[in-house]
């Protein structure tokens, strides 16, 4: 479940918001995860495989807290994470009912897992900032995942905030959410992504410097010849 380093080192400099647009081109709209707001605010960028859990709405008989002893579990989840994967938890949404707390978060961090995204919550909020695992999700709560949530599984295609997420796929996480891509997009978008950020930056120079919009973002025949000839002599100037 490695990533590419040359990818990394290319999504790193390109925001979820960028990513959005580039899918959006290529007819993907959903893409980003509703609910995915970092737990810190100032948590850094993460990039990384899916690693799939998923959850369903509580059955009485299954959501119990013998089940957390089960082999089929979060616990066993967790173990079975790869160094470097985002952990992309199904939680339907559900916001009353924390899915991990600084116990499992603790262990997933232990373990180099990269992050966790859910578009459910957390408990012990101050505990898990404590484990320094970078978190995106609805918020925090206090109740226990058993309370509102039954564990089924991981690594099988679940829905993510209104997002269909594979394991395997590459989520982009940072102050604006989370965002999915495709395993067989991944290096096109990220050559796109990269150069629409270089774009764009040229797009900023522009307008800081007085420019109008028309013809400008996007750029005209005109604005584009300016801009290659910009980008061939190095971005300078």
């Amino acid at each position: 479940m490695g990533l590419d380093p040359k990818l990394c080192t290319t999504l790193a400099e390109v925001s979820t918001a960028t990513l959005t647009t580039v899918l959006l081109k290529k007819g993907l709209r959903r893409v980003w995860m509703r609910g995915t707001r970092p737990l810190r605010p100032s948590q850094a960028r993460i990039i990384g495989p899916a690693f799939t859990i998923r959850f369903v709405p509580a059955r009485e008989d299954l959501a119990t807290p013998e089940s957390w002893s089960s082999p089929r579990s979060t616990r066993a989840a967790i173990e079975d994470m790869p160094e470097g994967c985002i952990a992309v938890a199904d939680a339907v949404g559900v916001a009353d009912a924390g899915i991990f707390g600084d116990i499992l978060c603790a262990r997933m961090r232990q373990r180099g897992v990269a992050g966790l995204v859910t578009d459910g919550v957390v408990r012990d909020g101050s505990g898990v900032l404590a484990t320094g695992l970078p978190v995106w999700c609805q918020g925090v709560a206090a109740p226990p995942s058993v309370a509102g949530l039954t564990f089924v599984g991981w690594q099988e295609p679940v829905g993510c905030g209104g997002v269909a997420v594979f394991p395997g796929d590459l989520v982009v996480a940072d102050g604006d959410g989370a965002v999915l891509i495709p395993a067989s997009l991944a290096e096109e978008v990220a050559a796109i992504a990269a150069e629409q950020e270089r774009l764009e930056a040229w797009i900023m120079r522009e307008v800081e410097q007085g420019a109008a919009l028309p013809g400008l973002y996007p750029p005209n025949a005109e604005n584009k010849a300016r801009y290659e000839a910009w980008a061939r002599e190095g971005g300078n100037g």
